[in-house]
């Protein structure tokens, strides 16, 4: 599949590097054409016609033959034909030109080839360690059977769905759920294929192999819902059928009527919709070019156009609403010996050597406030799924969950039990410390709310889009952020079939959804929603291959201005084509009355390009005045 891909984006990029070089060729031939320079013993508009003709009149006819598809290159091509067969060599050619510059910039904004399945694919292990009459085997994984017995080192990956026999973890989930803490397990509890054993080594049970585990059913959400993606149709070509029936009997008439067919041929050229398949792609170019300077990446060419048309944005919380790393946020001493400083230098220097994010979160909370690392523990052990205990000044020190504070018998505090839960129910992860066998603490850390995140959901709500939050997280942080940033429509505890399921529901109603998400959970529902933006930095490579827009620099705070010049890049294309077809219909009354000739005919179309350009070009530094 790899390598069927990349033969394609070479083809692709073997076919833009041909149309960039006719039309270059095309464009000197036209203005000799056009000046009769050079003496030549044929029209050199015939480049032109040769280069960005021919390809027109394969399309059309192939077209119209497998699948009796009537587009606008039908009428181009019976203009060309016409044009040529009386002598109008000129026209045909300029006629040729402006089409195939309109292909060229349609092809550059239609959507391209995106990688990231496979990348879903590489996070499954090759290989399983099974054990068997008490012996470790390792065998391929899709080779893993209901019921068979796991072992899992600190490091590895899990292969299968399962649920823990023996033996305490944490375990890195941000693949399914996108959580930002590890999450610790310990006997019976489930564990997911694709995600991350941190600490210690566990056995499990096999309960869901192959196609049935977590990770193999997301692999399939991302295709089905590619599967549902539009590319950009452009309106000449949806209106192409009346365009064409209505030329050809406006020209017919008018022979019948006049006996003159070059008056029929200009009606051709004139009808010929250059500016209207101009009018689109222009102005999504221009759309593009403005969202670059603010770091954002338009990777499909309608998506701009399907963006105008969302009425709800999905937010996912770590990552996107927030920074995606844990910090330190509430110290609390019971200890009168203690104040909040002091029990930071005992938590910082008990997860001093501790690879844990959350014990990095507090040590690094400590250099930034002191500049220097505590002192080096003078003993240091770490217990996986608890937390560690060391020797430091003298005292023994203990910082981790309950279950270290029972195993050790430490009575905690009602006073340090109630502000356990408060902080718990605002969506913090708590460490508990003890000294010498006493509780004296604890130390709170959640993954914090970006600093611009409550005005931008502010200003979004002020563009009439509506606001939700999707997240894996529990209930509590999910409604601690969602708060905080003012986010009314909240649903916790997402995994990603449960977000597709929300997306669905949202859009079967006929609201349509744009999803906003950074980690590789979000894959599927930044395919499924009606567009979906990634965050770029902090983000997945898997998420930014199923989005149609990424946020390069993570800022949140554009996107509002993406909102709405999403609303002012399809105004333009709506100003263009009316402008065009009134244009249009002016220059074949002109044609009809014998005012216009096939060459004159042929330069209106450039007025009515170059005015279509123009009005697009004006979107590049457009930006909505606060």
């Amino acid at each position: 599949m790899g390598i069927e891909r990349s033969v394609h984006l070479a083809l692709l990029k073997d076919k833009e590097r041909r149309d960039v070089l006719f039309l270059c060729l095309s464009a000197p031939a036209l203005i000799i054409s056009f000046f009769h320079t050079g003496n030549l013993p044929v029209d050199a508009a015939w480049v032109a016609i040769l280069l960005c003709g021919v390809p027109i009149l394969k399309g059309a006819l192939v077209g119209l033959i497998t699948k009796f598809d009537i587009k606008a290159d039908v009428l181009v091509s019976i203009a060309l034909i016409a044009s040529v067969l009386i002598g109008e060599i000129f026209a045909a050619g300029e006629v040729a030109f402006i089409m195939a510059i309109g292909g060229y910039l349609e092809e550059r904004t239609v959507a391209k080839a995106r990688a990231g399945i496979e990348k879903l694919v590489h996070l499954t292990p090759a290989s399983a360690r099974v054990i068997r009459d008490g012996k470790e085997e390792n065998i391929p994984a899709e080779q893993v059977k209901i019921g068979d017995i796991l072992r899992v080192l600190a490091g590895e990956t899990i292969a299968v769905d399962g649920t823990i026999l023996k033996g305490q973890t944490s375990i890195d989930q941000s693949v399914m759920t996108g959580e930002s803490l590890p999450v610790d397990k310990g006997e019976g509890d489930e564990v997911f294929s694709g995600t991350v054993n941190q600490f210690g080594t566990f056995d499990m049970t096999a309960r869901k192999v192959g196609e049935d585990s977590s990770l193999q059913r997301m692999i399939r959400l991302v295709e089905s819902a590619d599967a549902g993606k539009t590319k950009i149709v452009g309106i000449a070509d949806r209106w192409a059928t009346w365009i064409v029936v209505t030329a050809l009997l406006a020209a017919v008439i008018t022979w019948f009527a006049t006996g003159e067919i070059i008056r029929s041929v200009t009606i051709l050229v004139v009808f010929c919709p250059c500016a209207l398949v101009l009018a689109t792609p222009t102005a999504i170019m221009a759309g593009i070019g403005n969202v670059t300077k603010f770091g954002i990446l338009v990777r499909e060419g309608d998506a701009l156009e399907r963006l105008s048309q969302v009425q709800r944005i999905a937010f996912d919380k770590t990552g996107t609403l927030t920074y995606g790393k844990p910090a330190v946020t509430q110290i609390h001493s019971i200890d009168p010996a203690l104040n909040d400083t002091a029990l930071l230098e005992l938590a910082a220097a008990a997860e001093l050597r501790s690879e844990h994010p959350l014990g990095r979160a507090i040590v690094a909370d400590y250099l930034h406030k002191h500049g220097t690392p505590p002192e080096q523990p003078e003993e240091f052990k770490m217990l996986a799924g608890r937390g560690v205990v060391i020797r430091y000044a003298g005292q023994d020190i203990l910082a981790g969950n309950e279950a270290l504070m029972a195993e050790h018998r430490i009575i905690l505090p009602d006073e340090l039990l109630r502000a356990e839960e408060k902080a718990k129910s605002d969506g913090c992860t708590v460490i508990s410390l003890a000294r010498n066998g006493n509780a004296v603490g604890m130390i709170a850390l959640s993954d914090t709310l970006r600093s611009d995140a409550a005005r931008t959901v502010e200003a979004i709500h002020r563009t009439g889009v509506q606001t939700v939050l999707l997240t894996g997280d529990a209930k509590p942080a999910a409604f601690h952020i969602a708060q905080a940033a003012d986010i009314q429509d909240v649903r916790a505890d997402c995994l990603p079939e449960k977000k597709l399921q929300e997306i669905h529901a949202y859009q079967e109603k006929g609201e349509l959804v744009c999803m906003v998400g950074d980690g590789i959970n979000d894959a599927p529902a930044l395919k499924t929603a009606h567009v979906g933006i990634a965050m770029g930095g902090i983000g997945s490579d898997i998420a930014i291959d199923a989005a149609d827009i990424v946020l390069v620099g993570d800022d949140i705070k554009e996107i509002p201005h993406l909102l709405q010049l999403a609303k002012k890049t399809m105004q333009t294309i709506k100003v263009n084509l009316t402008a065009s077809m009134m244009l249009n219909f002016i220059a074949i009354a002109l044609a009809i009355t014998g005012i216009l000739n096939p060459v004159v005919g042929a330069l209106v179309h450039n007025v009515g390009s170059v005015a279509v350009i123009i009005n697009s070009s004006l979107l590049l530094k457009w930006r909505k005045a606060e």
